[in-house]
């Protein structure tokens, strides 16, 4: 495995990524999202083994770190690193028209906004992207922020990212909910399994029916919230063919 090369695109502590190539060029490149419901309990670390995968397939793995709820995180903050940690590869010589986001829960959630970047207006956070995206593989994703929030998901966790619920803040939800910015312009495949209790698979099918052909739901019956995290499972090879997918119609 090669050694990850760490780079920060700012001054915080968690303004920073993992930057992997395999031997050869790179088949595409695929930036790793974490999840952790946006809190600082969780980092990078999750994406790590994935990051590893996925250059030992042939691709270069940006695993991105970012500023979360309880270190600096939240609304705009979590939002703008995400976004600047993608615009970085701009400064790099990879292949920028096959770049896809794979995100985690949480994660999921930003893989999901990062693609609804140039439909966001000038003075959003991350409008004006340096480096779109050409496709995303949520797991497990949290699609819709609103319907998150009143049902529960994360114990409070998206009010905490945003600031307030929907009734008190509805224009940041409008900018940060990826079902509220479609349509994206690119292909979301939508892996989550059945059994998920943290995000439960309602969030990826209201998505999928609200973008039509843009998106997909590959359900995974009786599959957990942390089996397409981990690489011995099925259900992280179903997300790699995902990938795979993805970047043959670059």
């Amino acid at each position: 495995m090669p050694t990850p090369l760490r780079i920060a695109y700012g001054d915080h502590p968690s303004q920073f990524g993992e930057l992997t190539l395999p031997d050869g060029d790179p088949r595409a490149v695929v930036v790793v999202v974490h999840g952790g419901f946006w809190r600082r309990r969780f980092g990078l670390e999750l994406g790590r083994p994935l990051a590893a995968d996925l250059v030992g397939a042939g691709y270069a793995a940006w695993n991105i770190e970012y500023r979360r709820v309880g270190g600096d995180g939240g609304w705009p903050a979590t939002f703008d690193d995400v976004a600047a940690a993608v615009d970085l590869l701009a400064e790099r010589d990879l292949p920028l028209d096959r770049v896809v986001a794979v995100g985690h829960s949480a994660g999921g959630h930003l893989a999901a906004w990062l693609a609804a970047r140039p439909g966001l207006p000038t003075d959003a956070p991350g409008a004006a992207p340096a480096v779109r995206l050409h496709g995303v593989v949520s797991q497990a994703g949290v699609l819709d922020l609103v319907d998150a929030e009143r049902r529960g998901v994360g114990n409070g966790a998206v009010a905490d990212l945003l600031g307030g619920v929907p009734d008190d803040v509805p224009d940041r939800y409008a900018l940060a909910s990826p079902v509220e910015r479609l349509p994206l312009g690119v292909h979301v495949v939508c892996v989550h399994g059945t059994a998920d209790v943290n995000v439960p698979i309602r969030q990826s099918e209201r998505f999928v029916a609200a973008a039509g052909d843009e998106a997909e739901l590959v359900a995974l019956p009786g599959v957990e919230h942390f089996a397409v995290i981990d690489p011995a499972t099925q259900a992280w090879h179903v997300c790699r063919d995902a990938v795979e997918r993805l970047c043959r119609t670059a």
